[in-house]
């Protein structure tokens, strides 16, 4: 009975899409703080934040309760919709939805679908490059000395490794006579010895710069990035709010849960939004 109610139940449903809502806000703000050093850090602060979350063992720990939390989230979401529409296959002969429900109450699952095409998306285009793109850029620094220019890998021990030094793979490092070469995109391995000798950051800024700023999709790119983050401000304008209205909360603090629902739906995806506006046309 339990497991069938666990199943069946859209109060339970409700529940978990509440709850794994409420997560993936936290998510987003998270996400929006490492995101901003794209405005307000460097190259290599961003780097730094991308290795990390893709390393520290609690941080992926969470990236695996994310990829649940959206997963879970969208079937669940698909559920409910489904067991609305057949509870009532029939629309009432006199309606006036638009009087009685908010734009975002009445298209959540519209919405919700936008969201999870604009996700997978966003992965393909960064987050599948970041962990498996093996020609991915390593991060380097330009120095000048004695008049003289020189690209240097900056390494995560804070060393510096000259690029002309360093060869694709260990074939091509052998036959150029370099010392060292790169191995799974970023690890730096002696040629003689085939140890490892140090680690660079991906490049994921430079990638991310790219994207946006490409001469031909770029500004496509920017508006769909812009669009996305419009849709995902009416999806929060009425999921924030009813997310506690599911978990029973729903008192005294109810215009405060309202309050900062609507601000959190407005600027947390008006900041993701500036951030390929900027880098498209400011930077």
């Amino acid at each position: 009975m339990a497991k069938s109610a666990l199943l069946k139940s859209s109060i339970v449903k409700k529940y978990w899409m509440a709850l794994t809502g409420l997560f993936l806000c936290l998510f987003l703000a998270g996400h929006l703080a490492g995101n901003l050093q794209l405005i307000f850090g460097d190259a290599l602060q961003f780097n730094q934040y991308a290795l990390f979350m893709t390393s520290n063992p609690a941080v992926k720990l969470l990236s695996y309760v994310t990829y649940f939390s959206i997963l879970f989230h969208a079937i669940d979401g698909v559920l409910l919709t489904y067991q609305n529409v057949k509870a009532r296959p029939i629309g009432y002969a006199k309606s006036n939805p638009s009087a009685n429900s908010s734009f975002s109450s009445r298209n959540m699952a519209v919405l919700g679908t936008l969201i999870l095409v604009f996700i997978v998306t966003h992965m393909v285009n960064f987050w599948a490059k970041m962990h498996f793109d093996k020609n991915m850029p390593v991060y380097a620094v330009t120095v000048e000395a004695m008049g003289q220019k020189q690209n240097l890998y900056y390494t995560t021990s804070g060393n510096y490794i000259p690029v002309e030094s360093v060869g694709k793979n260990v074939q091509d490092a052998t036959q150029n006579g370099q010392q060292i070469y790169l191995e799974n995109g970023r690890e730096f391995f002696n040629t003689q010895a085939k140890i490892k000798v140090s680690e660079g950051y991906k490049d994921l800024h430079k990638i991310t710069f790219a994207f946006f700023q490409h001469p031909k999709t770029g500004l496509i790119a920017t508006i769909l990035y812009v669009l996305a983050m419009i849709v995902l401000s009416f999806h929060l304008l009425h999921g924030f709010q009813s997310a506690f209205q599911s978990l029973g909360v729903n008192n005294k603090f109810t215009p405060a849960i309202k309050t900062f629902g609507t601000l959190f739906a407005i600027i947390v995806p008006l900041l993701f939004a500036i951030i390929p506006v900027y880098i498209h046309f400011v930077k």
